[in-house]
């Protein structure tokens, strides 16, 4: 008997629409997880006018699973993200990049009837996440994508000795400062004005610059340059502002989502060996430890909540749309 449930779609008018599905049953490999809470993401303003089950960060409980699952058990708390299958046989795969898999099934592109929006969800066992029981849903939920977006490029490319530059205060920059400083790095936060001084501060920042109307970067004072520089902003950044900040084969990385080109002054880049590099989520195994770490850590979301209803899904849309979010947007039933 097939699993019956409510599910917030986006539309071809760009309408969300809530619809009522029947799972079929589970295949040996699946799981049915009764939703309970969702994060909300800028990527899932990019399918509003796709008939498809919004939202990709979501926490549930487990309702039942297929005869071949082993690594969860029916009641467990767990998670989710992008990804809801990797082949496990490709290059990447076989390396422990499994992020980077050509052939994986991810939101917006394949199960499309499989997003957090919904009151239950048919994943496969393969890139569901325990959740540690000292951590909160609506701490979980955001940590599932924003969360490994900024988790990786730290573990991947930082040092402790590396002073972290983040540019931007909000959905992702609000975790990358977090993250950074109980990692014990200097956290330095580029923001344009000064109304988010005190909360980066409190968030583990060493320093703040504030930097509209500013035409020159090496005028802000700057007490030492940046190894690591975390773009967690969606506005259009003139990066070679930053260059004069950057000590020599500094990384650059563009963390957010978002459409048009991105563009860097050649020769300082060439003669300065500074490197820019994308990334995207998380291995399993570090979203896994991007977990522990937080809960274990203490890392902790703002977040604005809303009930998991028409109403509330599309006020929450509204919220992100406007950019007016702070910072994280997270639905629940309960």
């Amino acid at each position: 008997m097939g699993l019956e449930c409510i599910q917030f779609c986006g539309s071809p008018g760009g309408e969300v629409v809530q619809k009522t599905f029947v799972h079929p049953e589970l295949a040996v490999d699946e799981v049915a997880v009764k939703v309970t809470h969702s994060g909300l993401c800028g990527t899932d303003l990019h399918y509003v006018t796709t008939d498809m089950v919004l939202g990709h960060e979501a926490i549930g409980v487990v309702h039942s699973i297929g005869s071949d699952v082993s690594s969860v058990k029916v009641g467990d708390r767990v998670g989710w993200g992008y990804p809801n299958w990797t082949c496990g046989k490709c290059e990447w795969c076989l390396r422990g990049e499994d992020n980077y898999c050509p052939n994986w099934k991810i939101y917006g592109m394949a199960d499309l009837e499989q997003g957090s929006l919904s009151s239950l969800s048919v994943r496969k066992e393969q890139w569901l996440f325990k959740i540690p029981e000292s951590m909160s849903s609506e701490d979980a939920a955001p940590l599932m994508c924003g969360g490994s977006t900024v988790w990786t490029p730290l573990v991947n490319h930082v040092k402790p000795y590396h002073r972290v530059g983040i540019v931007g205060i909000g959905g992702l920059g609000h975790l990358a400062i977090q993250f950074a400083a109980k990692m014990g790095v200097e956290v330095v936060v580029f923001s344009a004005t000064e109304s988010k001084r005190d909360e980066a501060l409190r968030l583990g920042a060493k320093e703040f610059y504030a930097t509209k109307d500013v035409d020159d970067y090496s005028t802000l004072g700057i007490i030492k340059p940046i190894d690591r520089l975390m773009i967690c902003t969606s506005s259009k950044l003139n990066l070679a502002l930053f260059y004069p900040l950057l000590n020599p084969q500094a990384m650059i990385f563009p963390l957010t989502a978002s459409d048009g080109e991105l563009t860097v002054p050649y020769f300082a880049t060439v003669r300065n060996g500074l490197s820019i590099s994308g990334t995207v989520i998380a291995t399993r195994f570090m979203q896994k430890k991007a977990l522990e770490f937080a809960a274990r850590n203490g890392v902790h979301v703002i977040a604005e909540k809303f009930p998991m209803t028409l109403d509330g899904v599309n006020a929450a849309m509204a919220r992100l749309k406007e950019g007016k979010m702070r910072y994280r947007a997270v639905l629940s039933w309960e």
